[in-house]
Protein backbone atom coordinates (compact mmCIF):
# COMPACT_ATOMS: atom_id res chain seq x y z
CA UNK A 1 0.00 0.00 0.00
CA UNK A 2 1.27 3.39 -1.26
CA UNK A 3 1.06 6.95 1.05
CA UNK A 4 -1.21 8.62 -1.62
CA UNK A 5 0.05 12.08 0.90
CA UNK A 6 3.33 11.61 -0.65
CA UNK A 7 4.25 13.00 -4.38
CA UNK A 8 7.02 12.16 -6.29
CA UNK A 9 9.48 14.77 -6.82
CA UNK A 10 10.75 15.37 -10.34
CA UNK A 11 13.98 17.15 -11.36
CA UNK A 12 13.05 20.11 -12.98
CA UNK A 13 15.65 19.48 -16.19
CA UNK A 14 13.02 16.89 -16.99
CA UNK A 15 10.32 18.85 -17.20
CA UNK A 16 8.32 18.90 -20.73
CA UNK A 17 7.56 22.40 -19.48
CA UNK A 18 10.81 23.56 -17.80
CA UNK A 19 12.08 25.98 -20.29
CA UNK A 20 9.03 28.09 -20.49
CA UNK A 21 8.96 31.68 -18.45
CA UNK A 22 8.20 30.61 -14.47
CA UNK A 23 4.53 30.96 -13.51
CA UNK A 24 2.82 34.60 -11.69
CA UNK A 25 2.90 32.55 -8.62
CA UNK A 26 6.44 31.13 -8.84
CA UNK A 27 7.52 35.10 -9.58
CA UNK A 28 5.54 35.96 -6.19
CA UNK A 29 7.06 33.55 -3.96
CA UNK A 30 10.40 33.84 -5.05
CA UNK A 31 10.02 37.73 -4.25
CA UNK A 32 8.66 36.82 -0.99
CA UNK A 33 11.68 34.41 -0.51
CA UNK A 34 14.44 36.68 -1.67
CA UNK A 35 12.93 39.16 0.66
CA UNK A 36 13.07 37.73 3.66
CA UNK A 37 16.28 36.31 2.96
CA UNK A 38 17.99 39.82 2.05
CA UNK A 39 18.24 39.54 -1.52
CA UNK A 40 17.12 40.63 -4.66
CA UNK A 41 14.63 38.37 -6.49
CA UNK A 42 15.41 36.89 -9.86
CA UNK A 43 13.73 37.75 -13.31
CA UNK A 44 13.66 36.18 -16.32
CA UNK A 45 13.81 32.77 -14.74
CA UNK A 46 12.40 29.64 -16.38
CA UNK A 47 10.03 27.65 -14.70
CA UNK A 48 13.29 25.09 -13.82
CA UNK A 49 15.06 27.60 -13.15
CA UNK A 50 12.78 28.93 -10.62
CA UNK A 51 11.84 25.63 -8.89
CA UNK A 52 15.02 25.44 -8.25
CA UNK A 53 15.90 28.69 -7.10
CA UNK A 54 12.86 28.67 -4.91
CA UNK A 55 14.29 25.31 -3.02
CA UNK A 56 17.30 27.53 -2.75
CA UNK A 57 15.94 29.98 -0.86
CA UNK A 58 13.71 28.20 1.23
CA UNK A 59 16.67 26.42 2.71
CA UNK A 60 18.18 29.74 3.34
CA UNK A 61 15.27 31.30 5.06
CA UNK A 62 14.23 27.60 6.84
CA UNK A 63 10.94 28.17 5.27
CA UNK A 64 9.18 24.93 3.45
CA UNK A 65 11.77 22.75 5.68
CA UNK A 66 9.64 20.04 7.15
Amino acid sequence: MTDQNTTARKDPDDWTTGDEPATGAQESYLNTLATEAGEEAPEGLTKAEASRRIDELQQKTGRGVS
